[in-house]
């Protein structure tokens, strides 16, 4: 059994969403406050030992107005089904699937989720809402004022201040099953079902694992006494039974001696009351007496410690932070594995939500551990659970390019804060997103690079993909003198840019990922502009200056303007602002500086057309264009870059840059831009 599917509603970030999880580990990444860590606290609220209880701040903001639209509704006295139907709710459903080969014998309380009738239906659907007990409107708005015709902030304010503290009284947490064939048809089911059905384990991103200079901790320590508590209950193996009689034998052996010769010299320690006169004749006289609890001895007084030379034991702060950390996870791991087998009803379904595991681990490690994370189960079920499938999914939410690139791209799950006015969380399925056979090429490729590279895409806000090493040294310097032109708002220096080197030849494979995540993306390429010539009978291109050019050799600007005929390159040139803009992507490759000027066919000639002084360039502007392409071929690239990045910077831009750079700059993430702006903007580029 497992969750095939979550869908929440009105939950913080999550106003509605929809997750498919993969039968082992499911990778989420994405940007900060994207509402990865919203997912993680709902599932613990659910799965809480009480009942579910929320307040107003955790209702997505969207919602907030609907408490007062149903307020209004109440005093200007509409139907109590209209005003219940406008009070928000907060759901979440679970879409379940069980395996074809289990018997009807072995559903155990999974038999009490299903309802529908067809035996081929391997499904079960449940959602738990919290919603407004039955008849309690008049109590959750009781003694409020309205005013119609004098709807303030403060009136309003007073009111959601009320409402907040009166939610956890008047709402509660309902439990359904809904059948897959017919969403009409559903029942209520107890929570204390689904707590027999569901379990879930939650590895925090605050570990306590930091350094500490004048007092040990000894997090890992404690997790023995939250073994020993596993070993103590009922339905525990007899292995772990019988250790933990022989440790509870040995603590009553010491109890006996604490009970005699302990406390009979602790006892001499108390003061003589009686001198006192406290606090009566009568009174019997204080004794000592010292009680001995395993669990705690475990819980206060255990610590592990690292063999050392000499007989000689290491506290548990002197291993580095990355192996406590990975040592942590591996002792949590186990003991919700323990805790899974010794339940007395086997929940079918088990969660584990493991929060930013890469927590002080060098990347190879980081690597390993997502790689390795599906093997543990198949681990504890072989070696301790008799072969028996421990029904375990991962959830693991990341910041880590390694652990997010090296994860199969059908286990990510990419959350993107949507940019609206209102905060709200869109997910985007890779494995939905890149399953078509016309992208198969695409996924092929980006899995490759991404494992290679560990570029941070799906972290980043804003990305920038270049050609080669020569871009990618200048580019900081670069965006350093583009910034001096913009307004603080839209500097690029205080955005999350990553910056990705691809070349011309491959970043048409990430035209469809960049879309699918929605980044807005500048890709900076060459022109690469080519002649026809024919040699020894047989015609093809070769390279040469733009003013002799034709065609493009670049499949990056082929695969941009794909056509039913190829495009020449005075199409390429002729293109406008509007033309180099798609979705999320814009475009740049070399233009002439200004009217009627040359054009460079690659970088470092556009650069020198840019700078014609620095680089000596005279005669006209033909002349220019010859020189610079001549210049251009003897440059070593990277030596080249380092000049202008370190000890000449006193240069321009070139304009093709400076404008996709620009676009870049302003408009975070938004789909289009309207044309007038585009033109306007980069006429002042232009005129800079």
């Amino acid at each position: 059994m497992r969750i095939e599917k979550i869908t929440v509603k009105n939950f913080r970030l999550l106003q509605e969403i929809s997750i498919t999880l993969d039968k082992k580990t499911t990778v989420i990444v994405g940007r900060n406050n994207s509402g990865k860590t919203s997912l993680t606290e709902l599932f613990r609220r659910i799965v809480a030992d009480t009942a579910p209880k929320f307040t107003l701040d955790d209702f997505n903001s969207t919602v907030h107005n609907d408490l007062w639209e149903a307020f209004r509704l109440l005093r200007e006295n509409h139907e109590e089904q209209e005003i219940r139907n406008k009070l928000p709710t907060i759901e979440i459903q679970l879409i379940l699937s069980y395996d074809d080969s289990t018997e009807d014998e072995d559903l155990g309380v999974l038999s009490e989720f299903i309802i529908d009738l067809d035996p081929s239906i391997k499904q079960v659907i449940a959602v738990m809402k919290y919603r407004l007990k039955d008849g309690a409107i008049e109590g959750l708005f009781q003694g409020l004022e309205f005013s119609k015709t004098s709807e303030s902030d403060k009136q309003k304010s007073t009111f959601f201040r009320i409402i907040n503290e009166r939610i956890t009284h008047y709402y509660t947490a309902e439990l359904l099953t809904i059948d897959p064939t017919d969403q009409n048809n559903f029942k209520s089911v107890e929570l204390s079902k689904f707590r027999m059905l569901f379990q879930a384990g939650f590895i925090n991103a605050q570990r306590g694992l930091d350094d500490t200079t004048h007092k040990e901790k000894d997090v890992l320590g404690k997790i023995l006494g939250a073994l020993f508590s596993v070993t103590q209950q009922d339905n525990a193996s007899e292995g772990d039974k019988e250790n933990s009689r022989k440790l509870n034998q040995i603590v009553a052996e010491m109890q006996d001696k604490v009970d005699t010769s302990f406390n009979e010299q602790l006892t001499q320690i108390l003061p003589v009351l009686s001198m006192f006169g406290y606090p009566g004749l009568a009174d019997p006289q204080l004794q000592t007496v010292t009680t001995l609890d395993t669990q705690r001895l475990l819980d206060t007084h255990t610590k592990i410690r690292y063999k050392g030379i000499n007989s000689n034991s290491l506290p548990e702060t002197y291993n580095g932070l990355g192996s406590r950390n990975l040592i942590y996870i591996l002792f949590s791991l186990y003991e919700f594995f323990k805790s899974y087998q010794t339940r007395q009803t086997a929940p079918g379904i088990h969660v584990i939500f493991i929060e930013e595991p890469e927590a002080h681990l060098h990347p190879q490690m980081q690597e390993v551990f997502i790689h390795q994370l599906s093997n543990i189960a198949s681990e504890f079920s072989t070696r301790l659970n008799g072969g028996i499938t421990w029904p375990v999914q991962f959830v693991v939410t990341t910041h880590s390019t390694h652990m997010a690139n090296k994860a199969s791209f059908d286990t990510i799950r990419y959350f993107l804060r949507a940019s609206t006015e209102v905060s709200n969380t869109i997910i985007k399925d890779l494995s939905d997103g890149f399953n078509g056979k016309d992208i198969y090429e695409d996924k092929e490729f980006l899995h490759k690079y991404l494992t290679l590279t560990k570029c941070d895409l799906f972290f980043a806000d804003k990305a920038i993909l270049i050609e080669g090493p020569t871009e990618r040294i200048l580019m900081p310097k670069i965006i350093e003198k583009v910034d001096e032109t913009l307004s603080d708002e839209t500097k690029l220096a205080r955005q999350y840019l990553s910056v990705v080197e691809v070349g011309g030849a491959y970043a048409h494979h990430f035209y469809k990922f960049l879309d699918f995540l929605e980044l807005k993306t500048l890709i900076i390429t060459d022109l690469d502009s080519t002649k026809e010539q024919t040699k020894n009978g047989s015609k093809r291109y070769s390279a040469c200056k733009v003013s002799e050019g034709t065609n493009t050799s670049n499949e990056c600007i082929k695969k941009w303007y794909d056509g039913p005929k190829p495009i020449s390159l005075q199409e390429i040139m002729a293109a406008t602002e509007s033309d180099k803009i798609c979705g999320y992507r814009r475009i740049a490759y070399q233009i002439p500086e200004q009217a009627e000027a040359a054009c460079g066919r690659s970088f470092e000639d556009s650069f020198m057309l840019a700078n014609p002084t620095l680089f000596q360039l005279t005669g006209d502007e033909e002349e220019k264009g010859k020189q610079a392409w001549e210049k251009a071929g003897d440059v070593i690239k990277t030596d080249f870059a380092l000049k202008h990045a370190i000890d000449t910077t006193d240069w321009n831009v070139p304009l093709y840059i400076k404008e996709g750079l620009v676009w870049l700059s302003i408009n975070n993430n938004r789909v289009s831009t309207n044309s007038n702006e585009i033109e306007n903007t980069m006429s002042g580029v232009q005129n800079a």
